[in-house]
């Protein structure tokens, strides 16, 4: 029986199985200092990431732009949505429609976020537990998710045929968060997840923050893009790893070669594809 995400966030510090940062206020003027030289190894590594993107080229990746062509307002407006609850966003999509790749040979990785929840004391930062699967071997992870920036965009979106148009729709935008997730060490194969996640959202008549889906039917929509690597634990050993809803972001054009939806080439078919995954495989 699983335990309630909260019993398990506060004793995580506690169980030899997860190596998870603090999250409260340190006092300890040491654990201060080493709280500062993590955030400045995770720094380095999403410029490492965003690097590296650039380094592929224009012409080897694909599902880069999750705004599929919609601009942005450059100015940052987290605070004006501080008061909103984003956690909904990563609950949305039925599981089977999330498709994620680990490692260059793209091989596939199954995500579950089963619980996500806001933190009291900081209006960015959301608690996450779930699950991961690689070829079958499941691992438990905790973790966070830290919103840093939230833009409007300058030209709303309605959909095809204007459908949403009369449905009195606030403001439309894209949240900019980073992620770190933890998986228990006395797993197999375990490791953290860390890197940069967007997500398409839009605050509806009601004041209350929604999925954007507005263009799920458009060719190449994809939304709650996770883009970065997975390191295992006391080893050297770091792939790239991302995945988001229908579709796979940041991956090479000759993996998804689908137009309307998810189609994997034959060339990476044989890595964990054509299998479908069982029906619930988290519990």
């Amino acid at each position: 029986m699983e335990l309630p995400f909260r019993i398990k966030f506060s004793l995580s510090r506690k169980l030899s199985g997860y190596e998870l940062p603090a999250i409260s206020k340190q006092r300890d003027v040491g654990r201060k200092h080493k709280k500062n030289r993590r955030k400045m190894k995770f720094r380095i590594l999403i410029a490492f990431i965003f690097f590296s993107f650039q380094n592929y080229g224009q012409e080897t990746l694909c599902r880069k732009d999750i705004l599929n062509g919609n601009q942005v307002f450059e100015n940052n407006q987290i605070e004006k949505y501080s008061k909103y609850d984003f956690s909904n966003l990563w609950m949305k999509t039925e599981n089977e429609l999330i498709y994620g790749i680990i490692g260059d040979d793209y091989q596939r990785i199954l995500i579950k976020f089963i619980f996500v929840e806001r933190t009291l004391n900081n209006p960015y930062e959301y608690l996450v537990y779930g699950k991961s699967s690689v070829k079958s071997n499941v691992c438990d992870f905790i973790g966070k998710i830290t919103i840093t920036k939230i833009q409007e965009l300058k030209n709303e979106n309605f959909g095809i045929d204007d459908e949403y148009k009369n449905s009195r729709i606030k403001s439309q935008g894209l949240l900019t968060a980073k992620y770190e997730l933890f998986e228990n060490k006395e797993q197999k194969h375990s490791g953290q997840f860390q890197g940069i996640l967007q997500t398409k959202w839009y605050l509806d008549k009601d004041n209350s923050i929604k999925y954007n889906n507005i263009n799920l039917n458009s060719d190449g929509y994809f939304n709650n893009a996770f883009v970065g690597t997975w390191k295992m634990y006391n080893s050297t050993t770091e792939k790239i790893c991302n995945w988001s809803d229908f579709r796979v972001p940041y991956t090479k054009c000759d993996f998804d070669i689908g137009a309307g939806e998810l189609s994997i080439s034959e060339k990476y078919s044989k890595n964990g594809w054509w299998i479908k995954p069982k029906k619930e495989w988290w519990k």
